[in-house]
């Protein structure tokens, strides 16, 4: 009987332990996010396809206050949970992390800077004519998970540097896009309702300065915050900062350790399930080739790349701040390339942007061609980089070598 528990025991582990690692590891997110959205335009575009849109947009609670369709209230409400991890994690680095000095945070927040207004201005170039000036935001963004997941699979050949200011410049880019989407892409403000969301974050600090051990209260506490903000006109699932912000620092972990799972494994596919189900038009090369289309593009292709690798060279240059040890210019650029993966945050902000389905699957399409096409850039670029850089090491020693008297190189 002993046996066959521990043949049993043995088994279990063999099965849970790669499960384990998948779940633990940064890459787990990008493939379930891919998986997702494969599945989705899949389920869109087949015989199923008006039942599964129709499931999007079903009403849940028709005639009350509350988000009215399944997507609204995965959009409105769980990506609040989203917003908050987001929040902690941009909370710990200002306050002891990569982003806790001006000497640490120059770089990234420089680099973060030219890598949300050059898309922007690109955006801008193809459509001022256009109609469509609103979704300026859309290629402004960077997907976390996405672009270190990326830099994880191709391993050594991205620098830990490299890796650490990407996720630096990533953190700063979903703050900047938080901001965004707060001053421009929310609805007419309601303020007898902002100014009861104020009156309930004033609380939530409150308990924060009395040094309230985190529970009921606060929970209470934030999902009125919500409420309110979401009537009040603003985009509510920012809510998940400003519950963040206002958390003591001691209960961080605690709280990344209940969401983080929920977050990863369960809200985003939802996410991703839910604003991917794109019907792809007969010609897609006339969609994709729209000013739409081609502002979300390049914005995110070159826009991002371009801003970064710039504006990390006028910081350098101004002597504000200097490159990450064992890291090039080049690399610079590469990492620009992987921050060009907008997928979360670009196709939240597209549906703040439109109202129009036609249009939001125009730039949703147009979104994934860009992450593709960064993808493939990223895979290629830093292949070829990881190659000269193994080629000049080898060259370098070789030299070495024919220095040494006595010795020579056959």
């Amino acid at each position: 009987m002993a046996a066959v528990n521990r043949k049993e025991s043995r088994l279990g582990f063999r099965i849970m332990t790669p499960l384990r690692y998948f779940f633990n590891d940064s890459r787990a997110v990008g493939v379930l996010l891919i998986c997702s959205t494969i599945v989705s335009l899949f389920l869109a575009n087949s015989g199923f396809g008006d039942v599964y849109l129709r499931l999007w947009q079903r009403p849940l609670l028709s005639g009350t206050v509350m988000p009215e369709t399944s997507a609204k209230w995965i959009n409105d409400f769980l990506m609040s949970f989203f917003f908050l991890l987001a929040g902690m994690e941009i909370k710990r680095e200002l306050l002891s992390g990569e982003l806790s000095s001006f000497k640490k945070a120059v770089l990234p927040f420089g680099a973060a800077l030219g890598g949300m207004l050059i898309p922007a201005i690109i955006y801008l170039l193809f459509n001022l004519q256009s109609g469509f000036v609103k979704g300026w935001g859309i290629p402004t963004a960077t997907d976390i998970a996405f672009s270190l997941g990326v830099a994880s699979l191709l391993g050594k050949k991205v620098p830990v540097g490299l890796k650490i200011l990407l996720m630096a410049i990533a953190i700063i880019d979903d703050l900047g896009a938080i901001i965004v989407i707060a001053l421009f892409y929310g609805g007419h403000i309601q303020w007898l309702y902002l100014g009861a969301a104020a009156l309930l974050y004033a609380a939530l600090w409150a308990c924060n300065l009395l040094k309230l051990k985190f529970g009921i209260l606060q929970i209470v506490l934030s999902l009125l915050l919500w409420f309110t903000i979401f009537h009040a006109g603003i985009e509510a699932s920012i809510t998940g900062v400003l519950v963040a912000f206002a958390t003591p620092v001691g209960s961080l972990p605690k709280i990344e350790k209940w969401i983080h799972g929920p977050v990863n494994f369960v809200i985003l596919p939802l996410f991703a399930l839910a604003n991917t189900a794109i019907l792809i038009p007969p010609d897609v090369t006339a969609s994709l080739t729209g000013s739409i289309s081609m502002g979300v593009f390049f914005g995110l292709v070159l826009g991002k790349p371009l801003g970064i690798y710039l504006f990390s060279r006028l910081m350098v240059f101004l002597k504000m701040a200097h490159l990450p040890s064992n890291t090039s210019w080049g690399g610079i650029f590469g990492m620009g390339t992987l921050a060009g993966i907008g997928f979360t945050m670009s196709i939240f902000t597209t549906t703040l942007a439109f109202s129009g389905e036609g249009t939001r699957d125009t730039a949703k399409m147009a979104i994934l061609a860009g992450m593709v096409a960064s993808l493939g850039v990223s895979w290629i670029y830093f292949g070829l980089l990881s190659r000269k850089t193994s080629v000049a090491g080898i060259e370098r020693k070789e030299n070495q070598l024919t220095r040494v008297p006595g010795m020579a190189v056959s």
